[in-house]
């Protein structure tokens, strides 16, 4: 339940169409859900402007089920991350509205349409193997309500492709940059645009890569200003982020 139709139940509680034990019905599971496995936070989209997040990997399908079926109950966006096939078949059995976005590994349930916002995330890769990371955080940020843009492979070995799109790079409100191996073009991308750059390190690249660390390293040490990190191969944290961000600028305007 969000915070308009909670405002509509204590209107009609006040005009009388809603008696008071109806709306305690409604109401008594807010602000939290406890299932003994899973603890569902029903206020966190009041809270934050967005409802919780279900991480699948390390929950069972039966865990995932019940907290999606719990979730589905406040009328919000359902998002499953790191979700395999299996998962999605699952969840076919608590909706029939579910999309799966398998690069992504990523479900999408009930999604409810958002008004898109007009200032752009653009979502960058230094390569191809990056890509799943990226849609990671594109699928993500567009549930968020976000206009998303793509622009990948264009990492620093041919710095060229990057430059090309100096103007798609300006035009962008927020950047989400992925990038592996040396983990070098977000701070590229931060020197050459002014706006917020949120730096995705990928765990791609050979043995002293050492399964993405190297290329954190570099980006927490990037000398561009304007860079923040996330974890290593978190393109949902770099959505959320962006997201906030892209939505702050929105208000403004």
């Amino acid at each position: 339940m969000n915070e308009k139709e909670i405002k509509l139940l204590l209107r009609q509680v006040k005009e009388g169409s809603t008696g008071v034990e109806d709306a305690v019905k409604k109401l008594k599971n807010l602000p939290f859900e406890a299932l003994g496995y899973a603890t569902v936070d029903h206020h966190r989209a009041l809270r934050r402007g967005q409802p919780e997040t279900i991480f699948c990997e390390g929950k069972t399908l039966d865990q995932i089920k019940g907290i999606a079926a719990k979730m589905m109950k406040s009328n919000t966006n359902v998002l499953a991350t790191r979700a395999s096939h299996e998962v999605y078949e699952a969840l076919k059995e608590v909706s029939v509205q579910v999309e799966y976005h398998e690069q992504a590994r990523i479900v999408v349930i009930n999604r409810r349409p958002i008004s898109a916002t007009r200032s752009i995330i653009l979502v960058v890769t230094a390569g191809t193997a990056d890509i799943p990371v990226a849609e990671e955080a594109v699928v993500t940020a567009t549930v968020m309500g976000n206009t998303v843009e793509r622009l990948y492979d264009v990492g620093i070995a041919g710095i060229h492709r990057l430059l090309a799109y100096r103007e798609k790079l300006d035009q962008a409100g927020v950047l989400i940059v992925a990038a592996g191996m040396d983990g070098a073009l977000p701070g590229v991308v931060a020197g050459l645009t002014g706006k917020p750059v949120i730096a995705v390190p990928t765990s791609v690249g050979y043995g002293v890569s050492f399964g993405g660390l190297s290329a954190l390293l570099t980006m927490l040490n990037s000398c561009a200003g304007g860079v923040s990190v996330v974890n290593i191969d978190n393109g949902y944290g770099a959505a959320y982020c962006a997201s906030l961000i892209n939505r702050l600028a929105e208000r403004r305007d």
